[in-house]
C-alpha cells in the first residue's frame, strides 16, 4: 500500500478549516495533527485528530501546511524547515513574495526541505496563468481583476488593527487592475472611527487602494466566501499584434485556496531543496498519481 503524504495544518481558521476537508477528499493524504494557540478549548471536529501548540510534538510530518495570516508565515515556516519539514503557504502580500521566497530559500537548502510559497489562487494559480499569457503574448499588457468578493487576507490584515473587534473587506474591480475597498468593521468599546479608518487606509494593505470603512453592529450579517477574478491579456506573438486572451472563475475563497494548498504539498515532495513559487514547478507535479497517464489525458 503507498504511504500517505502525512501534513501538519498550522492554523485552524477558515483556510484551515477547508484544508482538513480537502484532505478528506484526497485519497494520498492523511491529517498528522493540528498546531493551533488554543489547545486547551478543541472544537468537537478536531476530537478525532491530534491538535497541539507546536509542530515538534508531532511525528513523521512530510509537509506542513500554513494557513496563518500573511505576516505570520516566515517564523512558522523557519520553524517547520528547521526541522526538515517541508512548508507550504497562501502568503499574499505580492510586494514582498520575492523577499520571502530568498529567506527561506537558504533555510530549506540548509535542512535539505522544500518551501513552496504563495500557493493560494492569487498569488499561486492565477501566477500559472498569468504565466502563460505572458508566454503566448511576450508584448503587452495584463490586468488582473478581482472580485467582487471577500478577501480574506485584507480582512485579517484589518482584524489586527487597533481598535477593530471584527471586520470583512470586499473588493470591487474598477477595471484594469484598478481595486475598490469596501471595508466593514466593528467597533471596541472607547475607539473613534475616524482614527481607526485612518490606520486601515495608511495599512500596506490598503494604502495604494481606494478604500472606504464602515462601521456596522455585526459582522456575520455580511459575511460570503464568495470571490473571483477575472484576467485579461493583449499583446502580440511574434509581429502579429492584437492577441487577445481572457480567464476567469467565480469561486468559494477559502475552498479554492485549500486546494491549491494541499496540491502544492504534493508537489513539493518532487522537488528538490529550496523555496519555489508555483510557476517555478511543473504542473503535472500538482497532480496525483503516474505522470504518463496524466500526460495521456490531458495534453
Amino acid at each position: 500500500m503507498t504511504k500517505k503524504i502525512r501534513t501538519a495544518i498550522i492554523g485552524y481558521g477558515n483556510i484551515g478549516k477547508y484544508v482538513i476537508d480537502t484532505i478528506l477528499h484526497t485519497p494520498d493524504f492523511e491529517v498528522a495533527g493540528i498546531v493551533r494557540r488554543n489547545v486547551q478549548e478543541i472544537p468537537t471536529e478536531l476530537k478525532e485528530y491530534t491538535v497541539t501548540d507546536s509542530i515538534s510534538n508531532l511525528s513523521d510530518v512530510d509537509v506542513a501546511i500554513l494557513c496563518l495570516p500573511s505576516r505570520l508565515l516566515e517564523t512558522a515556516a523557519n520553524e517547520c524547515l528547521s526541522l526538515g519539514i517541508n512548508t507550504v503557504d497562501s502568503f499574499d502580500i505580492h510586494s514582498d513574495i520575492l523577499v520571502l521566497r530568498k529567506s527561506l530559500d537558504g533555510v530549506a537548502k540548509e535542512h535539505s526541505a522544500v518551501s513552496v510559497v504563495s500557493a493560494g489562487w492569487d498569488p499561486g494559480s492565477d501566477s500559472i496563468v498569468r504565466a502563460l499569457m505572458q508566454a503566448m503574448a511576450p508584448s503587452g499588457v495584463t490586468y488582473t481583476n478581482f472580485g467582487p468578493g471577500m478577501s480574506m487576507g485584507h480582512s485579517v490584515a484589518v482584524k489586527a488593527i487597533k481598535g477593530v473587534k471584527d471586520a470583512l473587506s470586499i473588493t470591487i474591480p474598477t477595471g484594469t487592475g484598478i481595486h475598490r475597498r469596501m471595508v466593514y468593521i466593528e467597533l471596541k468599546k472607547g475607539y473613534q472611527l475616524d482614527n481607526v479608518t485612518k490606520a486601515i487606509q495608511n495599512d500596506s494593505y490598503f494604502i495604494n487602494d481606494e478604500t472606504h470603512v464602515f462601521q456596522v453592529n455585526d459582522i456575520s450579517e455580511l459575511k460570503d466566501m464568495g470571490h473571483g477574478v477575472e484576467m485579461e491579456r493583449k499583446g502580440a506573438s511574434g509581429s502579429t499584434q492584437n492577441q487577445l486572451f481572457s480567464f476567469g472563475m467565480k469561486v468559494n475563497n477559502p475552498a479554492l485556496t485549500a486546494q491549491m494548498l494541499v496540491n502544492a504539498a504534493r508537489a513539493s515532495l518532487l522537488q528538490q531543496p529550496g523555496a519555489y513559487t508555483l510557476i517555478e514547478i511543473p504542473l503535472v507535479d500538482f497532480l496525483p498519481g503516474k505522470k504518463d497517464e496524466w500526460i495521456q489525458k490531458l495534453v
